[in-house]
């Protein structure tokens, strides 16, 4: 029999339903799915813990699953610690090879500071440098996933992806939000003629609620448009609009209300009335695409708890809203089981360029908002990139007919 593969986990921080727990905890304890519990198909061997959690779960996911945890990243890539029973001394942090065949880093959650620019600094290219010096150092890498934003600043992304691209580590990035279930279930056709786009979402008017929730605002249209005909080339400049600049900037067409409509009417978490009268504080993050394509993330700040889309395709409006279901698990099991697949197979199951695209997106967004929302031309976000030719797995939206999609579907 073929040796299973080993994987690390690198965390922030792990707590009751912290993105640690929702994706780390499932590589051992297996991944929720409709048609039942899938066991995992890798190892789970060590894990590095940046910050301790008043509530943490992590040591006793830890130890209940036999799970190494290690002080240091470079040791739960080696899985060689420190000599026991005094302070490291140089000798003791030798530079070790790499033990293991694949690493999550999960940089979401934690005491991390906020900048002027309304980012959360977490440290995802800091985790991700420490991973790729063993890979360098041991002349070869494994296949990597990162939660979320490749980072807070564009400058780290690029870092990031040709860092990954130079060691030749098979690189996955994003949310949970593009393997979410779908209903009703939509996947554009590749080359589909894709005239105008909007997605909607909702985000928690915390400090750095906009970042944090803006960022599945643009991954949930940016799945979706980039399977327009053409493909993917990039953005050419972008627009943050707050307040009731919003409403004002939907009445002169500089997004579709109508298409707001559609995606509103598949999100069925949401209060009555008008968004325009249950928002105190909307944002919109108007997107202007290389190829002339228009679209826009309209942020609400209450009215509905959960993500829609809607496109005109050919003359024809097109919706769908994400995790139907309402489950946490569900969209986070199928996350997993993407993630394992690549693991398996070193193959990632959909391009780290869309991640890229977004996280430079709304990077540039932010600096938007910053300077007082005005535009900003975006040359550096010439990302050309095509789309999956077939989708990743995810769960059947409930009005779905056909079997779920699980593991056992995908090569």
């Amino acid at each position: 029999m073929t040796e299973r593969k080993k994987v690390a986990a690198i965390v922030t921080t792990y707590f009751p339903h912290s993105h640690a727990d929702l994706i780390v905890s499932k590589f051992v304890e297996g991944f929720p799915t409709g048609g039942g519990l899938i066991e995992p198909s890798v190892d789970l061997v060590s894990m590095y813990v940046d910050q301790p959690h008043p509530d943490d779960v992590g040591m006793e996911v830890a130890r209940k699953h036999g799970v190494d945890v290690y002080p240091s990243i470079r040791s739960a890539l080696t899985l060689t610690p420190p000599s026991a029973g005094h302070w490291p001394t140089a000798s003791d942090w030798k530079v070790g090879e790499l033990a293991v065949d694949g690493v999550l880093i999960i940089g979401e959650h934690g005491d991390y500071s906020g900048n002027e620019r309304g980012r959360q600094m977490y440290p995802r290219r800091h985790f991700f440098e420490q991973v790729c010096g063993i890979f360098a150092t041991s002349g070869r890498a494994a296949p990597v996933f990162n939660d979320k934003h490749l980072a807070h600043s564009w400058a780290d992304c690029v870092w990031m992806y040709e860092r990954a691209a130079e060691l030749g580590a098979p690189f996955m990035a994003g949310s949970a939000l593009p393997v979410a279930d779908r209903a009703p279930e939509l996947d554009h056709e590749v080359g589909a003629p894709i005239e105008e786009a909007l997605s909607l979402g909702y985000f928690h008017p915390y400090v750095n609620g906009l970042d944090s929730y803006g960022f599945h605002g643009l991954e949930a249209l940016q799945c979706m448009v980039e399977r327009r005909r053409g493909g993917e080339t990039g953005i050419r400049a972008v627009q943050c609009i707050e307040g009731g600049a919003v409403w004002a900037a939907g009445r002169d067409g500089l997004w579709p209300r109508d298409l707001a409509d559609a995606a509103e009417a598949q999100i069925r978490q949401r209060d009555p009335g008008r968004m325009e009268d249950n928002c105190a504080n909307p944002a919109v993050f108007l997107l202007e695409y290389l190829d002339g394509l228009r679209a826009a993330a309209l942020m609400l700040d209450g009215h509905l708890k959960g993500f829609g889309y809607a496109a005109r395709v050919d003359g024809e409006t097109h919706g769908a809203g994400f995790n139907a279901t309402g489950s946490r698990h569900m969209p986070f099991s199928y996350l997993g089981l993407n993630i394992q697949e690549m693991f398996l197979t070193g193959r990632p199951q959909y391009p780290v360029e869309r991640t890229l695209l977004v996280s430079g997106a709304l990077d540039a967004l932010m600096e938007s908002r910053y300077r007082g929302h005005v535009r900003i031309e975006t040359p550096h976000l010439r990302v050309a990139y095509s789309p999956p030719e077939r989708p990743p797995a995810r769960p059947c939206s409930p009005q779905r007919a056909g079997p779920e999609l699980t593991a056992a579907s995908m090569n």
